[in-house]
């Protein structure tokens, strides 16, 4: 496992030396909004929406200053829109009330934050503050799968903690951008590109289907 974890952290860290989000945010008020906002939908999605948002409410004092008819048709077009626009108003209400308007750093104090779950937090602490975690969405579980990276892992958490103990830990958060990216791309859900791949030959699905 050493050896395949060693393998793959070479891998991307030639082909993907530069490995962040694609969310678009100038702040950390925008990413962590703009994560809430990414649940369940994409990213190309998201930035569309938050463009327009980000430049009519582009802080919790702003967002805290309005109402839910006034920025539900602004985001409106995201998945789950009634329970997104409820959770970023509690989010605006709870930093200004409750945190002095600033993004708390810990993953703890962020999933106190309405719409806040475990994922949510471990992707804002870790490319805003460097925490060393590994958020699991579905690119990640299943691309880690298939390579062999997570074994019998039947939760997103049971996978984080495998992750999270393989990859060095300052590698963390660029591995958790290469599995996404990979996903996304290349190791898509449905099929695969194989072909576009160098991680075929340590690959524990390619092995399968080959």
């Amino acid at each position: 496992m050493n050896e395949l974890y060693k393998t793959v952290t070479d891998y991307f860290s030639i082909k993907m030396p530069v490995a962040e989000t694609e969310l678009k945010f100038d702040t950390p008020f925008q990413l962590l909004v703009a994560v809430r906002l990414s649940a369940q939908c994409t990213d190309k999605r998201v930035n569309q929406v938050t463009k327009v948002f980000f430049k009519d409410f582009p802080d919790a004092q702003s967002v805290y200053n309005t109402d839910f008819e006034t920025i539900f048709p602004y985001l409106k077009s995201i998945s789950y829109p009634n329970s997104k626009t409820k959770d970023v108003l509690g989010i605006a209400k709870m930093l200004i009330e409750d945190f002095h308007g600033q993004v708390p750093k810990t993953v703890d104090d962020l999933q106190k934050l309405p719409g806040v779950g475990p994922k949510t937090a471990n992707v804002v602490a870790s490319v805003l503050f460097g925490a060393k975690v590994m958020p699991v969405d579905t690119h990640v579980f299943r691309v880690s799968a298939r390579l062999g990276l997570t074994q019998n892992a039947k939760t997103p958490l049971q996978a984080e903690k495998q992750l999270e103990k393989g990859f060095e830990k300052d590698v963390l958060t660029r591995a958790h951008h290469w599995l996404i990216l990979h996903g996304r791309y290349v190791c898509k859900a449905r099929k695969p590109l194989c072909p576009e791949c160098g991680l075929t030959a340590v690959c524990k699905y390619f092995s399968t289907k080959s």
